[in-house]
C-alpha cells in the first residue's frame, strides 16, 4: 500500500484540487466509513448530503461543490479516478509465483508458456496451448486442444472443456465451466435424444468471467464472450449465443442459444433471454426482466415480457390500482345493466305515456 498527497493524487488522475493539496492519503472508504487518511468518492447524488458530514481526508468529485470544508478532487470520470486511485494505492490481487508444480499432471505434448504458475493438482490435457505469463490454481481442468492466451488468471476448480480458445488477460473465477455440452435435444416419441455439440467456445481479450459460470459450447457455430465484457457470478451463456464487446452482465443472468448481444449492453441481475433473438448495441435490460423479443439498439427496456423502460414505468405504477378499477369497472357494467333494462321495459308504450317515475 502506497502513501500519497491529494496533489499527487490529482496529477496521476488528471484532477484538480479544490483545498488543501498536502493531505496525506493511505487508502480509500466510503464517505460514511472514511477517516482523516482516505479518500472518497461522490458519483450519486443521493449521497450528496454526506459530503458536509464525511471525515474523509478528500473526496473525488466531478463539479465544485460550495461551502464544503473537506479537500476536494475534482475529475471529469470521478467513478474512473477512484478506480485509478484504487490501483495506485492498493494494487491489484498478488499471485504467489509457485512455478509449475511437480503434483500437476500435464501431458507431454501440452505446450507451456513462459513465467507460468501451475499448482497443485492441475491438470493440461494432450495438445493444449498455454500463453506466457499464466496463473493456474488448484484443481483446474484444461481439456484436449484448449488454448489459453497471455497473463491468464484461472482460479481453482474451473474446467475448461477440450478445443476452447480463451483469449489474453482473460480472468476465470472459482468453480465456472467453459466449454461444456449445450441444452440440445431432440425429443422423439417421447424420448429426449442428444445432440452432438461441435461448437467451441471463444473468450476474447480481457474477458472475466465470475463464479460458477456455465458458458455452453456451440451447437454447430461457436459461442462467444466479446472482448472486454464482464460476466458476474452464475451467469449461464447457452450454445451458440454470441456476446458482442464490452457487455456487462450482473449475477444470475440466463441467456438461451443462438442468442445474439450487440456491443456495450447492460444486463441486470435475473435476467433471462430467449434463444434465437437479436439484442442490439448500447441496450440496458433491467433487472428481472424476461426478453422474448428483439431489442433495438440503444432501448431500456424492464419487466415481463420487457417492454421499452418509461412504458413500462407507467404500466407497472398502475398496478396498485389494478383491484379499485377492477371493483369500479364492476360497478359500471352493472350500472349500464340496470340502465339498458330500465330502457327496455319502457318499450311498447303508447305514444306520449310516461314511464313512471
Amino acid at each position: 500500500m502506497q502513501t500519497k498527497t491529494l496533489g499527487e493524487l490529482a496529477e496521476y488522475v488528471g484532477g484538480q484540487v479544490r483545498g488543501n493539496p498536502n493531505v496525506i492519503i493511505k487508502s480509500a472508504s466510503t464517505l460514511g466509513r472514511a477517516g482523516e487518511s482516505d479518500i472518497s468518492f461522490l458519483t450519486n447524488s443521493k449521497y450528496e448530503k454526506q459530503l458536509r458530514t464525511t471525515k474523509a481526508g478528500a473526496v473525488i468529485v466531478g463539479k465544485a461543490h460550495p461551502n464544503i470544508s473537506v479537500p476536494l478532487l475534482i475529475a471529469d470520470d470521478p467513478y474512473y479516478a477512484f478506480m485509478q486511485i484504487m490501483v495506485l494505492l492498493h494494487g491489484h490481487r498478488k499471485h504467489k509465483k509457485v512455478g509449475i508444480s511437480p503434483k500437476a499432471l500435464i501431458s507431454d505434448s501440452a505446450k507451456i508458456g513462459v513465467d507460468c504458475h501451475i499448482h497443485n493438482f492441475v491438470t493440461i490435457a494432450d495438445e493444449a496451448k498455454i500463453g506466457d505469463g499464466c496463473i493456474i490454481y488448484p484443481g483446474v481442468h484444461i481439456g484436449e486442444g484448449a488454448q489459453l492466451g497471455n497473463d491468464c488468471i484461472i482460479y481453482p476448480n474451473v474446467v475448461i472443456y477440450d478445443g476452447c480458445k480463451i483469449g489474453n488477460r482473460v480472468i476465470i473465477n472459482a468453480n465456472s465451466t467453459i466449454g461444456e455440452d449445450g441444452f440440445g435435444y431432440a425429443s422423439h416419441n417421447g424420448v429426449h435424444h442428444k445432440i452432438p455439440q461441435i461448437g467451441i467456445v471463444v473468450i476474447e481479450d480481457d474477458v472475466e468471467i465470475g463464479a460458477c459460470c456455465g458458458i455452453e459450447r456451440g451447437t454447430l457455430s461457436d459461442t462467444i464472450i466479446g472482448q472486454g465484457s464482464k460476466l458476474g457470478d452464475l451467469v449461464a451463456i447457452g450454445h451458440g449465443a454470441k456476446l458482442g464487446a464490452h457487455c456487462l452482465l450482473v449475477a444470475q443472468v440466463g441467456v438461451a442459444g443462438s442468442t445474439t448481444l450487440g456491443h456495450h449492453c447492460t444486463v441486470g441481475g435475473q435476467v433471462g433471454i430467449v434463444g434465437h433473438i437479436n439484442i442490439g448495441n448500447n441496450v440496458t435490460i433491467a433487472a428481472q426482466a424476461g426478453v422474448i423479443n428483439n431489442v433495438p439498439d440503444g432501448r431500456f427496456v424492464v419487466g415481463a415480457p420487457a417492454i421499452e423502460a418509461n412504458q413500462g414505468k407507467r404500466a407497472y405504477s398502475m398496478i396498485q390500482y389494478l383491484p379499485d378499477m377492477r371493483q369500479n369497472i364492476r360497478k359500471l357494467e352493472n350500472r349500464i345493466e340496470q340502465v339498458a333494462s330500465s330502457a327496455k321495459s319502457g318499450f311498447g308504450r303508447p305514444a306520449g305515456q310516461e314511464t313512471p317515475s
